[in-house]
């Protein structure tokens, strides 16, 4: 009875810890979309292993999704040479470029866990279509990074 016990309180927290991410909504302003899935991938494994990474997904536009595939696909992607270096991060910062209509365009900054910077391009877009996430700002593309220099 012990061990069903046990079973089913690990059950709910796991369900409870991930019910934590925040969701899009419209309510969110693009800068706003980048930051929290910058937070969370600066601590990638808190609350959850690779609750950051879950985090990030869930501000992935609808069609970004389309080219990155299921959760278990981006996890992958993320964990591969051109993004890891966003995954335990010690800082970042978020600069506009422009907007349009229902697309902004910001440089991010981030200095690795191994003290180099990285910099990339980052387009969140409105979502139109999809009336899942109607009118929420979601990540559309972040490109490769690209190497700024290395702090001493």
């Amino acid at each position: 009875m012990k061990i069903i016990s046990l079973l089913l309180l690990i059950i709910s927290l796991n369900f409870s810890v991930k019910a934590e991410l925040i969701k899009a909504d419209p309510s969110i302003d693009p800068k706003e979309v980048i930051q929290i899935q910058l937070n969370a991938l600066k601590v990638n494994n808190s609350p959850f292993k690779d609750a950051g990474i879950a985090q990030t997904w869930e501000f992935a536009h609808p069609n970004n999704r389309k080219f990155t595939g299921p959760l278990e696909n981006f996890t992958k992607m993320m964990y591969s040479d051109s993004y890891s270096v966003m995954l335990n991060h010690l800082e970042n910062n978020i600069i506009m470029v422009s907007t349009e209509d229902n697309k902004s365009f910001y440089f991010v900054e981030i200095l690795d866990k191994n003290y180099k910077k990285f910099g990339f391009t980052w387009v969140v877009e409105q979502v139109i279509e999809d009336p899942q996430f109607r009118d929420c700002w979601m990540t559309t593309s972040v490109s490769r990074p690209m190497a700024l220099s290395q702090s001493t």
